[in-house]
């Protein structure tokens, strides 16, 4: 809980997108996830480490923030306020993407896919493409061969996309669970990382909890990233190009649940 002295910002921020399951659009506001989220942010500057609810001697060196003040630049948190059917509320917080290459963190709500599948798949192409590279490199730029060997990478890559693609899977507040590939609504394909968001991540978790959120706030933490378009300790709405592609579908019926 905040304490009542606490600093915060007071604009709300709305973020959603438009589900053309029932052919209109859905938005959730920043409510009342704006202190949460300021005191998140203030707890993360203090403790200098994600693992908040391990004790100091425990942490895992892993989770310290250090990272995002260095080359790798920062990254996007996010707090969702919940409401249980018994009408109890509490929050729910998630990190965009991976934290220093790890998928899961104590305390902070888990991705959409299947992490131990997810590495299934992916390893043993990575490790392909990564021995097509070296061999690129040691090949003269106009050799048939090094042409050849650039096609199957890509097309190595590309497969390997589709299939990360078909891992990700949200659920709505109606109930209903579809395929990130079946409800993306933005122009051309899928972009890499969608569904990593702070916001597909919580309103995911939520939905499949019986959980109504109240609302939900988003923060940019560490290096301004390398388009200035995100800075240190200030909060935005849920991203144009990956979410909001999506968010229509994954805030279909809540209005139904607020009502």
């Amino acid at each position: 809980m905040p304490p009542e002295n606490h600093t915060f910002t007071t604009f709300p921020i709305a973020s959603g997108g438009f589900c053309k399951r029932c052919n209109r659009g859905h938005l959730i506001d920043s409510g009342s996830a704006l202190p949460y989220g300021r005191f998140l942010l203030d707890q993360l500057e203090k403790n200098k480490r994600l693992d908040l609810d391990i004790a100091d001697d425990q942490s895992d060196f892993r989770f310290t923030l250090a990272p995002l003040y260095g080359p790798s630049r920062g990254q996007m948190f996010g707090v969702l306020i919940c409401r249980r059917q018994d009408g109890v509320s509490g929050m729910l917080k998630a990190f965009s993407g991976q934290f220093n290459g790890v998928w899961e963190a104590p305390g902070w709500v888990p991705p959409l896919l299947d992490v131990a599948l997810f590495q299934r798949i992916s390893d043993p192409v990575d490790q392909m493409i990564k021995k097509l590279g070296k061999e690129i490199e040691g090949l003269e730029t106009d050799s048939p061969q090094r042409q050849e060997l650039t096609n199957h990478r890509r097309e190595l890559s590309r497969n390997l996309m589709r299939e990360i693609h078909d891992l990700y899977a949200v659920t709505n507040f109606r109930g209903e669970t579809e395929k990130l590939s079946q409800i993306y609504r933005g122009s051309g394909g899928m972009p890499t990382g969608t569904g990593d968001c702070c916001a597909p991540k919580l309103l995911n978790h939520a939905a499949r909890h019986q959980l109504i959120p109240l609302g939900l706030t988003e923060f940019y933490l560490g290096r301004e990233n390398r388009s200035s378009t995100r800075h240190h300790g200030r909060f935005y709405p849920a991203c144009s190009e990956k979410c909001q592609p999506i968010m229509g579908f994954m805030l279909c019926g809540l209005d139904r649940e607020h009502g």
